[in-house]
């Protein structure tokens, strides 16, 4: 069925083309302008339902089609009228009667003012409209991408609704690109329609008069109805797909049907229409003004405004936010209660009083539902449940004031505004939006706070804009990516086999702790998510430190063997595109570094000569500050041995660098290096 309907639309295509060089007889331009009628008033009335503009993504193609099966129709006609002593059917004579209705010339200027309107009004204000969205679109793509990208990061999405996100922008840009370009199709019909209408009508004239020995009067009886009859028939439904057009363009920021927005929107404020109506009514009063019509449309407007009024609900109030007993002394006179004080929560996120309204589910706040994606983010991506996350507030905060603990102790605190939105300009030369000046609290980036009104003026101007609890959960990943390594204790662990039971009960049987302990493994797993890398693979993390486990008991070398087993999981984090930019490390320096590894039981560890590191360190800042200038991310190669030491002598300078070996890359990948850390 869809292969037939394909070609069928391509034989429609194809047999328009044909329509402007074959000669039709008037029965079947007849039934081709009912065609071109109904199709248009299809289109017109199906922009009316539509949510939003993607929903009829076909639309600039239609335009394409349609306006070509006009201009085809109007050639077929045109040679008609001309060669056919002005008959060209019952549609056209139709039509040209019933507008010129006994007089030409009345008749001609009413047909003129349909033409010249649906041109200036209409077509002028559906193309600019349509240019004006294509560039603001156009420009916004950067800020609504980064704002994907931050939700993203934030845990608030996945990464399948990330791409259908992306993929809808795109489809954005391209439609109202395509709207921007087929615009001009429409405008060029308005104007080809005013040229056949005189081509008509000199061309009748000339051809009635002097091939046809007709009066003057004869002629523009004739000719003009015919004229105006054509026109009208290729007018009425260029008008509609004009509209259409504009409806289309206009319906950018809408969710709903036009008949919903009108009644949401139009008819919400009971007090507008009272005021319509008293001034309808009063204008009854004025001598010479139908006093019937006007009583009757104020009466009306003012029984709406009642009416509205009364369906109107009052809002329920909301529960207040839970709060601490009511008498503490009392609470803690019981001894168990004195005890729950000593427990540490593993994650705590403490707000003042102004940001409850952001958190609190009884207030609209969406802050469980937030840490619930956040939680799923975390497993896809690394592997590990993160406990579950407790709120409170306090009232001896500041009112805009938020703190991040881990296990009890504050190490992360923000401050935000929750009735406006940070923007953050990452494009130089954008248009400042006034506002208060802030840092993001997760990056430090240099951001703004803006009112809500002002929130697609920014995003046209190419910023990220964010709402304020976006703001806290970013926070709040980025605090416990950092200091996810603390939160795997023996309980996390025994969780995290109980689940691997499920698929690979021998595997853990057999190993855990009979050849790899709790405790080994569970430094094994610290170590891995202290560096960022996911341990989803348990199962191979397991295999690979049971082989090694027998004959070494340094779990940090353990550690080692288990990454270059994890290669395909490094390589997909810091080199998914098949590309790698990297610092590598000087033989010599190498050579050192190994030279001063120490052994202390069943650990090791490098002691170098002062001058030594101080050279070392310098030298990695240099080449650092180098790669940040030019890619971003600092990434550092090293040989298999000395990664692990290299990594231990560099991160208390620079945290946020990152040490590979190429063991744990790909062979497929394409290395480049851009710098060289020498001693």
């Amino acid at each position: 069925m869809k292969k037939a309907l394909d070609n069928i639309l391509t034989l429609f295509i194809v047999g328009i083309v044909f329509l402007i060089i074959i000669p039709l007889n008037t029965v079947i331009l007849d039934f081709m302008l009912i065609i071109n009628i109904s199709l248009s008033l299809v289109i017109f009335l199906t922009t009316m339902y539509i949510k939003e503009p993607l929903e009829f993504s076909a639309f600039p193609s239609i335009l394409l089609i349609t306006t070509l099966f006009r201009v085809a129709l109007s050639v077929s006609s045109t040679r008609l009228i001309l060669g056919n002593s002005g008959f060209a059917g019952n549609v056209i004579k139709t039509f040209g009667e019933f507008v010129i209705g006994g007089n030409a010339v009345v008749g001609f200027m009413i047909f003129l003012i349909i033409v010249i309107v649906q041109f200036i009004v209409i077509t002028k204000g559906s193309e600019r409209v349509a240019e004006v969205a294509a560039r603001f679109t156009l420009d916004a793509m950067p800020g609504k991408q980064m704002a994907i990208d931050a939700d993203l990061n934030a845990g608030l999405i996945d990464d399948e609704t990330a791409k259908a996100r992306r993929l809808k922008i795109q489809r954005e840009a391209d439609f109202y690109g395509s709207m921007d370009g087929a615009t001009k199709f429409v405008k060029g019909d308005a104007i080809i329609s005013i040229i056949i209408v005189f081509i008509n009508s000199i061309g009748g004239i000339i051809i009635g008069m002097l091939q046809g020995g007709r009066t003057f009067a004869e002629v523009l009886s004739i000719y003009i109805i015919a004229t105006v009859g054509d026109g009208l028939v290729s007018q009425i439904p260029a008008l509609l797909i004009s509209t259409a057009t504009g409806m289309i363009v206009t319906r950018a920021a809408s969710e709903n049907n036009l008949s919903t927005d009108l009644n949401r929107q139009l008819f919400s404020y009971p007090l507008v229409l009272l005021i319509a109506g008293g001034v309808a009514i009063v204008m009854a009063a004025i001598p010479g003004f139908p006093v019937l019509a006007l009583l009757a449309i104020g009466g009306a407007l003012i029984g709406g405004s009642f009416y509205l009024k009364k369906q109107r609900k009052e809002p329920v109030e909301a529960p207040p936010f839970e709060e601490l007993p009511v008498s503490e002394m009392d609470y803690y006179k019981k001894t168990e209660n004195i005890y729950s004080l000593l427990n540490v929560e593993p994650i705590e996120v403490e707000v003042g009083y102004s940001l409850i309204p952001l958190v609190d589910e009884s207030r609209g706040g969406s802050f469980i539902n937030r840490v619930v994606m956040l939680r799923r983010n975390f497993a896809e991506e690394l592997g590990v449940v993160i406990p579950s996350v407790t709120l409170q507030d306090h009232s001896d905060m500041d009112l805009n004031e938020y703190r991040i603990r881990l296990k009890g102790e504050v190490i992360a605190s923000g401050s935000v505004l929750a009735d406006r939105f940070l923007a953050m300009n990452p494009l130089d030369g954008a248009e400042e939006i006034p506002g208060i000046d802030t840092m993001e609290p997760a990056f430090g980036i240099p951001a703004r706070w803006i009112h809500a009104d002002q929130r697609e003026l920014a995003q046209m101007n190419g910023y990220t804009v964010i709402d304020p609890l976006s703001v806290i959960m970013t926070h709040l990943s980025e605090v416990i990516k950092r200091h996810l390594h603390e939160l795997i204790g023996r309980r996390e662990v025994n969780q995290l086999l109980d689940n691997l039971k499920q698929t690979h009960k021998d595997l853990v049987e057999e190993t855990v702790p009979a050849i790899l302990s709790k405790a080994d493994l569970q430094k094994i797993l610290c170590n891995l998510l202290a560096e960022g890398i996911s341990i989803r693979d348990l199962a191979t993390i397991i295999e690979t430190a049971a082989e090694y486990a027998p004959t070494m008991k340094d779990t940090d070398l353990l550690t080692e063997y288990v990454r270059q087993a994890l290669k395909r999981t490094i390589t997909r984090k810091y080199a998914a595109n098949g590309h790698l930019k990297v610092i590598t490390l000087h033989p010599d320096a190498e050579n050192l570094i190994m030279a001063g590894v120490k052994k202390n039981g069943n650990s090791s560890y490098v002691s170098l000569d002062p001058d030594v590191m101080q050279k070392l360190i310098a030298s990695h800042m240099q080449e650092e500050k180098k790669m940040r200038e030019n890619v971003g991310e600092v990434i550092v190669l090293t040989s298999p041995v000395v990664r692990f030491y290299y990594h231990k002598l560099i991160e208390q300078f620079s945290p946020d660098s990152v040490v590979l070996s190429f063991s744990e890359i790909h062979a497929d990948v394409n290395i480049q290096a851009l710098g060289t850390i020498a001693v």
